[in-house]
């Protein structure tokens, strides 16, 4: 029969059986296992580890036994219970909206916060900011688990691929940073090629394609895996603010302080539209989720709702001239969205497509609704410029950062 022991594990075993047999005074079985087990010199000694062994794992099974047995009964109570309890409708959760107050505010960064996004999958949330750092935290008690040294200068931007294995980043010292989530955080490339200061970076849907625009004003598409540049698309006349992809990969969307935002095939490289209407910088645009389309297509009036949309269909753009514009990917202005008092920042659609939160250099994030156009709910969130927001896709939080050095998590409910 073959032992499931080592061979260092069965000496420790037999030394321990040697202990007991001479301890209870078992003399003749003592010398008898003694010679079988090739220890004719072993001499029985209280200070050694194997001493009084035997009785101490015997009593810890019989003591782990009986608190499975317990735990094993205290289970099937539970689930007599929860299979008696009353079932109650759920609320829905279309309606769920970041209320105040915070569920958590996080420090520990030294200068301001420029972008804060949510792991695809684990409960973690990522954080960049001008003190050159990205910090790691645990967005379900709000504990700080690590911070990642790199780049030199300001980090403007960071995102998850979609399958949550890397975290890429993009810095004012004009470098893109590749970080591997599953080994420490790792960073295993670097990215050179911009130059000027990158202020954007993403990933395509498919995972194996990184975009970034730069003050360079050009937008540049990256092969992950080689770190090599495929394309590098030009057309604005100044700082490139933003770049992020449709839900699809066909088409990307850039912002800049040219005061337009463009529309591009990411294939060709190709300017499809461009979008003019704001009077001052574009901070932010982003394409709107196919789930928001029947909430503008109400917004609008459009009657002719589309039983198969398409993705890249609307657009919305945040400005420095304190609106947020509603387009449709022809360029034609569909509506402005009027209420901040100063520059909107960020924007984010909510993952049921009913609203559109927005972050603002007035100090506040407020909660749009979609079909109406008109601001519902407006949170005083921070205690200097909302730089940034995200929304967390599988839990109901959205989290928020500020110049005030701080990441806040906003409770939805």
């Amino acid at each position: 029969m073959t032992s499931i022991l080592s061979d260092r594990q069965k000496e420790e075993l037999n030394k321990a059986i040697l202990d007991y047999l001479h301890a209870n005074g078992f003399t003749d079985s003592f010398n008898s296992f003694k010679s079988e087990t090739f220890n004719e010199d072993f001499i029985s000694d209280p200070k050694q580890k194997y001493s009084g062994l035997l009785e101490k794992k015997w009593t810890s099974v019989i003591r782990l036994q009986k608190k499975l047995m317990e735990l094993e009964t205290k289970t099937s109570q539970m689930q007599e219970e929860l299979n008696n309890a009353p079932i109650r409708k759920p609320t829905s959760s279309l309606d769920w909206i970041p209320r105040p107050p915070e569920k958590y505010s996080m420090t520990g960064h030294r200068s301001p916060i420029t972008a804060v996004i949510f792991h695809p999958i684990y409960q973690i949330l990522a954080s960049a900011s001008e003190d050159t750092t990205i910090k790691i935290w645990d967005y379900e008690t709000g504990e700080f688990e690590r911070t990642l040294k790199g780049h030199t200068k300001s980090v403007q931007d960071i995102a998850f691929d979609p399958k949550g294995q890397y975290l890429v980043s993009c810095s004012a010292d004009l470098t893109i940073k590749v970080w591997d989530v599953n080994n420490e955080y790792k960073c295993i490339k670097t990215l050179y090629g911009h130059d000027h200061s990158v202020s954007s970076v993403d990933y395509l849907p498919s995972g194996d394609i990184i975009i970034s625009s730069s003050r360079d004003r050009t937008i540049k598409i990256w092969d992950a895996t080689s770190g090599y540049c495929i394309k590098t698309l030009s057309g604005h006349f100044d700082w490139v603010r933003s770049v992020v992809s449709s839900e699809d990969g066909k088409y990307l969307l850039t912002a800049s302080n040219d005061q337009t935002a463009r529309l591009w095939d990411t294939k060709t490289g190709e300017t499809k539209m461009e979008f003019r209407g704001h009077e001052h910088v574009l901070e932010c645009a982003i394409f709107a989720p196919l789930k928001s389309y029947p909430y503008i297509q109400e917004l609008i009036g459009d009657e002719n709702k589309n039983t198969s949309p398409i993705p890249g269909q609307y657009v919305f753009t945040a400005s420095r001239d304190k609106t947020i514009k509603v387009w449709n990917t022809n360029g034609q202005l569909l509506h402005t969205l009027i209420g901040h008092d100063n520059w909107v920042r960020g924007l984010v659609v909510h993952p049921v497509g009913k609203y559109l939160l927005s972050a603002s250099d007035d100090k506040t994030i407020k909660i749009w609704d979609l079909k109406t156009g008109r601001c519902v709910k407006t949170l005083e969130a921070h205690s200097h410029f909302v730089t940034c927001i995200a929304y967390c896709n599988t839990s109901p939080i959205v989290a928020t950062g500020s110049v005030d050095q701080t990441v806040k998590l906003w409770h939805c409910r």
